[in-house]
């Protein structure tokens, strides 16, 4: 049990001996405890944000990108990547937002207020990403069916003359997708570690203050 809970439960215990008190040592207990799990989500995204960046450092990823542009999906990799940015960006700025409200609050039905604004916002933000993940996997497996030569593009030597190149489309096109979904619900598996638990921690805090019927 801790602290936090410890206190509660002495704060019912006293009844009306000392409850403003009491109250108030609860209180401060969650709102410090809330500010702290936003700062972390709000500290979360900017890594997020900066270290995937680090990769384009690699040959690999420079490869990739060649792929996107060999299947004439040049411009959806610019486009998407000005949406990404500005998209991530916003919601970074609202983490922000709700980190220096919550610091500042001394009314526990502001906080409440504020509790609920950073879970939509952490809902919103994990649901644009996944999509984001999951229909660049689309668009690729559309390139792969509008490319001439779509062996070539994701640099294989299509050299198998006996292979029905309509059938051979289909399996890479099938490939990507169920790719797709694999790494959308990896990373949904990473979303989950990296802000559902926070998540977690800030619903309890809200129960809490609920449960004190502020």
């Amino acid at each position: 049990m801790d602290e936090l809970e410890l206190l509660k439960k002495d704060w019912k215990k006293r009844g009306d001996q000392m409850p403003q008190l009491g109250y108030d040592e609860i209180y401060k207990m969650i709102w410090k405890k809330s500010s702290s799990i936003v700062k972390w989500i709000f500290i979360i995204s900017i890594l997020e944000f900066l270290i995937p960046h680090l990769l384009y450092l690699t040959p690999s990823m420079s490869k990739t990108l060649a792929i996107w542009r060999d299947l004439g999906l040049g411009n959806f990799l610019v486009i998407s990547s000005i949406v990404q940015y500005s998209v991530v960006l916003f919601f970074i700025y609202q983490f922000y937002r709700r980190y220096k409200e919550i610091s500042t609050l001394d009314n526990a039905k502001l906080l409440l207020s504020n509790i609920l604004k950073t879970r939509k916002t952490v809902k919103y933000y994990v649901i644009f990403c996944l999509s984001l993940i999951f229909i660049s996997f689309l668009v690729m497996a559309a390139g792969l069916y509008l490319s001439d030569d779509p062996m070539a593009a994701m640099g294989y030597d299509n050299s198998m003359e006996q292979v029905d190149p309509a059938k051979l489309k289909i399996t890479m096109m099938a490939t990507v997708i169920v790719l797709g979904v694999i790494v959308t619900a990896a990373m949904g598996c990473i979303y989950f570690l990296l802000y559902g638990l926070l998540i977690k921690k800030l619903n309890k805090n809200y129960k809490e203050l609920k449960e004190m019927e502020v």
